[in-house]
């Protein structure tokens, strides 16, 4: 008989521990093996229970989830998945992530959802995937505010844009890629574009709050909106991105309903547009995705580069498209910036 997932649910709200705990321990993989009503009182049944997963709400008296994920990630690391209906404050969203929290999962109708049975899937499939972390390669990021008034020149929109970089990931992506970003110069003559899992209704309060701390500028990626060099463009992996040409011959994005391998999706589309001139990048991530694309990209003279699975938390992605020789750099998470950076160069 299988070890079950050991799971603590934090939440003020007493409706919303029962739910959350029906809900989890309906799956037969899953036992909830205690609740806490704040955080102080989490990271205490922490140290208690050793639970081996935790979802966590933010709003909650005495400890907030932003400090007890601070506290929880030096005193007792364990993989954590907010479930909060905060999602629209850009501050909490990328402060979570940024500290390194797998997945922040919004509740589907506020603080005291009582359709939280529509998440369930969702939820419990989290739970799961974020039970089998490389929990020792989630770090929280440090970032400071960037003065975009100054040095403009150097930021986005003045050079022309020559190349693509098209990054991709999954489930705990944006935790990497926020720290790639910091290290990747903003004056290269090319657009970033990322897509990573993260749910549509946070993406655009994310972006807002990353806009802050690095000399990119940061934007959702949007239906029909033209590439700029220095602008660096977000979307979820649960829409399908692709890259095409407008009416007067410029790179913009296209927007559609969901695919089974969105990275292949859009990273055979840039490769079609950009040529030799695009830039590949996998990191962290489960699942296949992503190599068929990178197999194009290199069949159009363009450059991959993966993380080195052994510092990604899901090694899953990266160690795929490598396993089939589709990669022509493989990178540790801390080279990876001049890694890009030396193609574009």
């Amino acid at each position: 008989m299988n070890k079950k997932l050991k799971v603590l649910v934090v939440d003020d709200a007493t409706f919303m521990t029962k739910a959350i705990s029906d809900l989890l321990e309906s799956d037969p993989d899953i036992e909830v093996i205690g609740v806490a009503n704040n955080g102080l009182e989490g990271l205490e049944k922490i140290k208690e229970l050793k639970p081996d997963v935790i979802t966590l709400d933010i709003d909650m008296p005495i400890m907030d989830g932003l400090q007890a994920v601070r506290h929880i990630m030096i005193e007792s690391p364990v993989p954590i998945v907010v479930l909060s209906s905060l999602f629209s404050d850009g501050s909490i969203t990328f402060e979570a992530l940024r500290l390194g929290v797998v997945d922040f999962v919004a509740k589907p109708s506020g603080a005291i959802s009582s359709d939280i049975h529509t998440a369930k899937q969702h939820i419990v499939d989290r739970i799961k995937l974020a039970s089998e972390v490389n929990f020792q390669n989630i770090r929280r990021v440090r970032v400071n505010k960037q003065k975009k008034d100054e040095g403009l020149a150097d930021l986005y929109g003045f050079h022309p844009l020559d190349y693509i970089i098209a990054i991709g990931t999954s489930l705990t992506g944006p935790n990497t890629f926020i720290r790639l970003m910091t290290r990747i110069s903003a004056g290269l003559p090319t657009a970033a574009v990322i897509l990573l899992e993260i749910s549509p209704k946070i993406l655009a309060a994310f972006a807002e709050k990353f806009n802050e701390f690095v000399h990119w500028k940061i934007e959702v990626a949007r239906q029909g909106t033209v590439l700029e060099q220095g602008v660096c463009y977000i979307q979820s992996n649960m829409s399908s991105l692709t890259v095409g040409l407008n009416e007067n011959g410029d790179p913009c994005f296209q927007l559609g309903e969901r695919v089974e391998k969105p990275l292949d999706t859009f990273f055979k589309s840039a490769a079609e547009v950009f040529r030799e001139n695009t830039v590949g990048v996998l990191l962290t991530g489960y699942g296949d995705d992503g190599s068929d694309g990178f197999a194009v990209i290199r069949e159009k003279s363009g450059k991959t580069i993966a993380q080195s699975a052994d510092t990604c938390v899901y090694p899953n992605l990266t160690d795929t498209a490598i396993k089939r020789k589709r990669v022509d750099v493989v990178a540790e998470e801390a080279q990876l910036a001049d890694a890009i950076e030396s193609v574009i160069r």
